[in-house]
């Protein structure tokens, strides 16, 4: 999700990278996160988010839209984010104790998470959100343990070069001059990077960037 505010309004004003010490761990919610209720459509997926999910549960993409996940409009792109249910709005990966049901392979947001990430320069750093964790308890924590995402190198280079890609797949959508060719766009990013099956034996991230290159080349950017 991206936000249009100053930094000054959101976080303690620093900049980190992983290997940095921040005091974001909340030692453990209880089953009483507020970052899972409440979110609406802004937890929104990655290929490598959705990667991690087909693979970790053994399902298609297709099984997950059906119930876990939904499709929103953002910023002009069709994208797939974790799905609010209930009268708490709670996450629908939750189960019945509160407790996150996909902990080992959850998204990327929800990693980072009270971190948030600022883009520039084909590059981000990390920033630490004040205002978003309810849990005033927090202790210290390297930011690549706290992430404890594999091959964290390599996952934050994917980072950029999808957020970049996003960023030129949206405005060749607002310059778009019919709706034929801003469905185009939107049907080639979901079926490429989110229907297609990745296969769980080959490294994701090479398929990543076959289907990125294939991607620029089919929309000319």
């Amino acid at each position: 999700m991206k936000r249009q505010c100053s930094l000054d309004e959101i976080s303690d004003g620093k900049l980190y990278s992983a290997k940095d010490l921040v005091e974001a761990s909340c030692n453990g919610c209880h089953g009483k996160a507020s970052c899972c209720h409440g979110m609406g459509n802004s937890i929104i997926l990655d290929p490598y988010d959705t990667y991690r999910l087909t693979t970790g549960l053994n399902v298609s993409f297709e099984q997950l839209l059906a119930g876990k996940l939904e499709l929103n409009v953002v910023d002009g792109i069709i994208l797939p984010n974790l799905k609010m249910i209930g009268a708490k709005e709670q996450c629908s990966f939750l189960d019945e104790r509160g407790k996150c049901s996909i902990h080992n392979f959850r998204s990327g947001i929800c990693r980072i998470f009270p971190l948030g990430r600022v883009y520039e320069n084909n590059s981000f750093q990390y920033f630490l959100q004040t205002g978003e964790c309810r849990n005033s308890s927090k202790t210290q924590v390297k930011i690549s343990k706290w992430i404890a995402t594999e091959d964290l190198e390599r996952n934050e280079k994917f980072l950029i070069s999808w957020h970049y890609f996003i960023n030129t797949a949206e405005m060749e959508v607002k310059k778009a001059g019919d709706e034929k060719r801003i469905k185009e766009i939107n049907m080639l990013i979901l079926n490429l990077f989110y229907l297609m099956k990745y296969e769980k034996a080959l490294d994701f991230y090479q398929q990543f960037e076959a289907r990125l290159s294939k991607a620029k080349e089919l929309l000319g950017i």
